[in-house]
């Protein structure tokens, strides 16, 4: 809704599109309680911001000015309505959310504050989201996405899908779109750990990708493939309880196989540039497995070796900490704690729960159980959500009360 009505009212008057959008949710609150929720929630939130759309133009049009390319249509009932119309089609819709993404993405802004925009106008973020995926404070998100919502509102005009600069443009709305499946698959929502909602927003974004022959790279099909080989395991990432569930744990019947199918299709058509992103070995780390049909069948050997290549094209410490747990996999707990307390940022680590249970797993394997209930508690210290601390808390009733 924001960027079909962005297309009409202009990018210089995106806050009135964010207050028309937010005007149709309010009515919808106000509405469905009594009446029901509809058939299609959706068509009603775009015909409602439609029909808004048209009060807004009628009443400030010769007090303000809109999309300058637009200006003249809207100024006559005989062609306004036809232009509202066609501004809510799907097709035109689909275009003006990939005009949006590659608008927030305006060199004049630093790429923290790009993907913040991104993340904020497309995907619905609130600050404090976006803090937890940056690791950054609310206050610094919130001074991002003022900065880029000004720099948007004095480029007059939306990016055009047609210039030059999209190419440079690209590496930064996939990036984007990855830290938002991320946000839905890990979640650090204080309420919920797994937000599938989110996953298929990025899957959503990325498909439109995908269909625009601009940016259907290699690296656009292997971060699909990436969402789809992740997204196939959501059905079990929460057990019958809706609490959270361990890869080790999960019962790999409910994983979607449609959905891998779809992710290894895509990852075959990711494999015909020449250069291999991190997204192409995420992807094939997700492939590994997807095809195991235990944890025991799963190729470790292979897996390390994709995250050696990782940590040279695009090192950080979440990669550094998953190589480590998969060495652990493939040689055992005592090499794999050796790995842990090499790792280079262990200080950022410690803030990240899964980093202090992944220590207490491989100290329980190998026998350490004092140390073991040490990390599980300080996991469950951390845990960013209940499903997270019911997840800790079962972990550590799990530690015996001495080594056997």
């Amino acid at each position: 809704m924001v960027a079909a009505l962005t297309r009409l009212f202009g990018v210089h008057n995106l806050t009135l599109a964010e207050d028309v959008v937010q005007d149709a949710f309010l009515r919808a609150h106000a509405t469905w309680p009594l009446s029901g929720v509809p058939d299609n929630p959706s068509a009603w939130l775009m015909a409602t911001a439609k029909n808004r759309a048209l009060d807004v133009v009628r009443r400030h049009r010769t007090a303000k000015t809109f999309a300058p390319e637009l200006q003249h249509l809207l100024a006559t009932e005989w062609t306004l309505t036809p232009l509202v119309d066609e501004a809510f089609a799907a097709h035109v819709v689909r275009d003006e959310q990939l005009r949006m993404m590659f608008s927030c993405c305006h060199p004049k802004l630093p790429e923290d504050a790009q993907l913040a925009l991104i993340l904020n106008i497309l995907c619905g973020f609130g600050a404090h989201e976006i803090a937890q995926a940056f690791l950054a404070s609310h206050a610094a998100i919130e001074k991002r996405i003022t900065r880029g919502k000004h720099t948007l509102a004095e480029a007059q005009r939306l990016f055009d899908l047609g210039d030059a600069e999209l190419a440079t443009r690209l590496g930064t709305v996939q990036h984007a779109l990855y830290l938002l499946f991320n946000e839905g698959y890990h979640g650090t929502s204080d309420e919920r750990a797994v937000r599938v909602e989110l996953c298929d927003e990025a899957r959503h974004l990325t498909a439109l990708l995908c269909a625009h022959p601009q940016t259907a790279t290699p690296a656009t099909f292997a971060l699909a493939a990436l969402m789809a080989l992740h997204g196939a395991r959501l059905p079990a990432r929460r057990d019958a309880t809706g609490d959270l569930s361990a890869l080790a744990d999960q019962d790999r019947t409910r994983w979607d196989q449609q959905l891998i199918a779809d992710g290894l299709a895509l990852l075959n058509r990711s494999a015909t540039g020449l250069v291999v992103s991190a997204y192409h070995l995420e992807a094939a780390i997700a492939a590994e497995h997807a095809r195991a049909a235990t944890l025991a069948d799963t190729a470790w050997e292979r897996i390390v070796l994709m995250y050696d290549r990782l940590m040279i094209v695009a090192p950080s410490p979440v990669v550094a900490l998953s190589r480590a747990i998969a060495i652990a996999e493939r040689d055992g707990p005592e090499r794999g704690l050796v790995e842990l307390r090499a790792l280079a940022e262990r200080e950022r680590l410690a803030r990240y729960p899964f980093f202090a249970a992944a220590e207490g797993e491989l100290e329980l394997r190998g026998g350490a159980v004092a140390a073991a209930r040490v990390c599980f508690e300080r996991a469950l210290a951390l845990a960013r959500n209940d499903a997270e601390r019911r997840f800790f808390e079962r972990r550590l009733a799990g530690v015996p009360s001495e080594r056997p």
